[in-house]
């Protein structure tokens, strides 16, 4: 059976990115699925400076549960129009990881402007790693929350409808 993995890129605290893909991985729980939840601001990941970065802890911890895994959903905040610098820092620092992973995208930005911001970081894992993208992804904004509830219905049923794809799509290309 394909293994599944949710990566939080956000370093806020209190980010509506994490909280979305907290509810992704319940979700793969819930399908009892091998998954697991990978938060980088838990770990000690360094600035990728194509040296020393790729034997740091951080770096290699982040590297095997890539590895691990079949398909990924990525939890992203959208800063400046673009997923969160930490989530591209994670790609530098893991590269060949990606190859032909399933990509599933979860982001979470302050207004509507940014919806399509996640497509060049899908087409540099496509194009560089052959990842298989999932063509629906989760775009949300603040008004989707209350507090740490995400209490839009609309959201939560493509969340859910997301970690399906993403079982599906593991499945179909690994299993």
């Amino acid at each position: 059976m394909p293994n599944h993995l949710v990566i939080s890129t956000s370093g806020n605290p209190d980010s509506n990115s994490r909280r979305l893909g907290r509810e992704a991985f319940k979700h793969l729980q819930k399908a009892n699925v091998p998954c697991d939840w990978l938060d980088i601001a838990e770990l000690d990941v360094p600035l990728c400076d194509a040296d020393e970065c790729y034997v740091s802890p951080g770096a290699k911890q982040l590297n095997e549960k890539i590895r691990w895994a079949d398909g990924i959903l990525l939890a992203s905040p959208v800063y400046n129009y673009d997923v969160s610098a930490a989530a591209k820092n994670m790609i530098e620092l893991t590269g060949k990881g990606w190859e032909e992973k399933v990509v599933g995208f979860l982001c979470a930005a302050g207004g509507m402007s940014s919806y399509m911001s996640v497509m060049s970081f899908a087409n540099s894992l496509m194009l560089d790693f052959r990842s298989v993208i999932i063509p629906r992804f989760v775009y949300a904004t603040g008004k989707a929350f209350d507090g740490d509830e995400l209490t839009d219905p609309q959201i939560a049923a493509r969340v859910e409808q997301l970690a399906a794809d993403l079982i599906r799509f593991t499945r179909a290309l690994r299993g």
